[in-house]
């Protein structure tokens, strides 16, 4: 074999951590880590990256930002990977801060973000109803030559339409019109809401029959929000076109 004894197991550690990750074992990805450590096979950057991954895939951003730490401490290179796990357990708790300082780190030691490391921050943001840090990193996109996609957008009209801020998130979705990138069922939930926020039924309607006749299936909530809108401005018959 090619490899070395310490090249095959550090390989085999790894493999072992991902597969506890998948499989929402954290905890023991976190055992095979330790052994890993104590044995000949040092951990490198693909050992620290599985096992923040799957610390990530439960929602372990505390675990996550320890071995985050330990990396660093380590002098060990990190990646867009290692952030991209780090941020991304931030954004599942809801962590906005802790997410926007690695983004930070990635900037400092300039290590390239892409689409998925935006989308994880701008999702922290928006579940911590910061819809101005959201818009900043959706700007910071196209400054960055980053690609956004239907995730990037839902996630910073959500921001905006949870905040009041029903103008932007209305402009964002004609944006994303503009730019063919695909709509969704949230991405159509957030633009009728915002215009029920503010008070344009006439457009909440186009948007539901658009979103109807581009396939993407009404949920609960795009069609309380249609009919709230009409409702809040009289229109109770066509609040009953919607049934």
């Amino acid at each position: 074999m090619a490899l070395s004894t310490v090249e095959t197991d550090t390989i085999t550690f790894s493999a072992a951590m991902t597969a506890c990750g998948k499989a929402g074992e954290w905890q023991r990805a976190l055992q095979i880590f330790h052994v890993m450590a104590l044995s000949k096979a040092q951990p490198n950057t693909i050992a620290f990256n599985a096992a923040i991954s799957a610390c990530e895939k439960c929602g372990e951003w505390q675990k996550a930002s320890q071995l985050f730490s330990a990396l660093a401490k380590a002098r060990w290179e990190f990646d867009a990977v290692t952030c991209n796990a780090a941020i991304s357990a931030c954004e599942k708790a809801g962590k906005w801060e802790k997410a926007l300082r690695f983004l930070f780190v990635m900037a400092e030691c300039k290590v390239q973000a892409n689409t998925i490391t935006f989308n994880a921050t701008i999702s922290a943001c928006e579940k911590g109803g910061r819809w101005e840090k959201a818009l900043c990193l959706f700007g910071a996109m196209a400054q960055s030559s980053v690609e956004t996609n239907t995730i990037s957008c839902s996630a910073t009209m959500s921001a905006c339409e949870k905040n009041g801020k029903w103008e932007r998130a209305l402009h964002l979705f004609n944006v994303m019109a503009r730019s063919k990138v695909r709509s969704n069922r949230i991405t159509y939930n957030a633009a009728i809401s915002a215009c029920e926020d503010g008070g344009k039924w006439a457009v909440a309607l186009q948007l539901f029959d658009v979103m109807v006749e581009s396939t993407v299936e009404p949920g609960t909530i795009s069609c309380s929000a249609a009919v709230g809108a009409c409702g809040k401005e009289g229109e109770w018959q066509r609040a009953l076109y919607l049934f």
